[in-house]
């Protein structure tokens, strides 16, 4: 049995199209073998760990199967093999070499650059790209809703000095968004803060947020689920129902890339 049924059925539900789950044994095997050919471990003798917020999930087939219904067992399971045999042996490649292939859950309509949310100089593969139907999914839309005080109280944890007049209207000013329609730079009170940084500091799920603040309460309204850079989950389902093979998926979400027999 191949790692990569542990890696897919933890990394995406079972009852997406087949052709997302295809899309996704392939990312996730590029993504261990750029791991693999980078030779750059934090890991000891370990390339890759199966720590989802660190590298990929995996999971045993007993664990996977005793989390879905009786009655879909068999055939999800089934489903998942199908996806990483009839995949098997192929990457991604960029001029040859295998790209480090991020993904995430939602981009909330488009991805991001990597630039935007780790810094440094990018992938040329990694680019801003919009998808349609990401919005029929959950992981489009959540909020987030506490008190002054305790929003306040976050950002002094790390900005002793922070200030801030809630009676002012413009005590909220986003200053510059991302190539990819996310928070770049917003102004609170007397700091700065980008999307990225207040996204962890107020456990987000994305840096693609609207905040307000009325009478006690802070509220945050927030578009997409997961960092947003390569390949979104929901959005390689939605174009697998509008009749995208996994090559097409794979290739909308990374630009001009290849996928090659490893």
């Amino acid at each position: 049995m191949s790692i990569y049924t542990g890696v897919v059925s933890a990394e995406m539900p079972a009852d997406f199209e087949l052709e997302a789950l295809k899309a996704q044994a392939i990312v996730a095997r590029t993504y261990t073998v750029y791991k693999i050919t980078q030779n750059q471990s934090k890991h000891g003798n370990a390339h890759i760990c199966d720590d989802s917020s660190c590298c990929q999930a995996w999971i045993t087939k007993e664990d996977r199967m005793e989390r879905w219904d009786d009655d879909k067992r068999e055939e999800n399971w089934k489903k998942i093999v199908q996806a990483v045999n009839d995949t098997k042996g192929r990457i991604i490649t960029y001029e040859g070499k295998p790209i480090n292939a991020f993904f995430h859950s939602n981009s909330g309509g488009t991805t991001e650059m990597p630039v935007n949310v780790w810094g440094g100089t990018g992938y040329p593969y990694l680019q801003a790209v919009e998808t349609a139907g990401e919005d029929a999914y959950e992981q489009f839309s959540s909020e987030l809703e506490i008190s002054k005080d305790e929003f306040v109280s976050k950002i002094k944890e790390h900005y002793s000095d922070f200030e801030i007049n809630f009676d002012d209207q413009n005590c909220f000013q986003i200053l510059e968004y991302t190539s990819g329609g996310r928070i770049k730079t917003i102004k609170i009170g007397n700091h700065n803060f980008s999307g990225v940084e207040l996204r962890t500091l107020f456990s987000l799920k994305s840096a693609n947020f609207i905040v307000t603040a009325k009478d006690e309460k802070i509220k945050f309204e927030v578009k997409g689920y997961g960092h947003g850079v390569g390949m979104s989950q929901t959005g390689a389902d939605s174009l697998a129902k509008q009749g995208y093979k996994c090559e097409d998926i794979i290739k909308h979400f990374y630009t001009g890339v290849e996928i090659v027999n490893f």
